[in-house]
């Protein structure tokens, strides 16, 4: 493979429109937004939008051997009594994942992190490893 052959996954008017909304709603819960590439199209689908849902619980959510890409608006209490909503861009990839998934869901992180407007782009490999704690360990730094 040669690295010309970068595949970068169309994202669609309509996921946009959806990230566009995701973003500029008032969250006043956690809430989660999934992508997925469709690799026979080469673009990029919305997999699930959740309301109310913790971290935790996107372990159960999420397949065990595919990448996702997660926009998660997450509520956080700062020490001071404030609360914002900090939108987080996390790109998941297992370690088993499909080479050729991985590539195109590489290829396309840094277009959607832009459509996004998401300040940083956050990593994982292990579905474990996302919970709460790691996040405000991330938002934190």
């Amino acid at each position: 493979m040669s690295g010309q052959n970068v595949n970068v996954c169309d994202i669609g008017e309509d996921v946009k429109n959806v990230l566009k909304k995701f973003r500029f709603q008032k969250h006043n819960s956690n809430s989660a937004l999934i992508l997925k590439v469709n690799r026979e199209k080469q673009a990029l689908e919305v997999d699930k939008e959740l309301e109310s849902v913790e971290l935790e619980e996107l372990q159960d959510i999420l397949p065990s051997h595919q990448p996702r890409f997660i926009i998660y608006s997450y509520k956080m209490e700062h020490n001071d009594g404030r609360t914002s909503f900090p939108m987080c861009f996390i790109f998941y990839t297992p370690r088993d994942a499909h080479m050729e998934l991985q590539v195109m869901y590489a290829g396309t992180q840094r277009a959607l992190a832009a459509a996004v407007g998401a300040p940083r782009l956050l990593e994982v490999r292990e579905i474990d490893e996302l919970t709460s704690d790691w996040l405000n360990e991330k938002l934190n730094r």
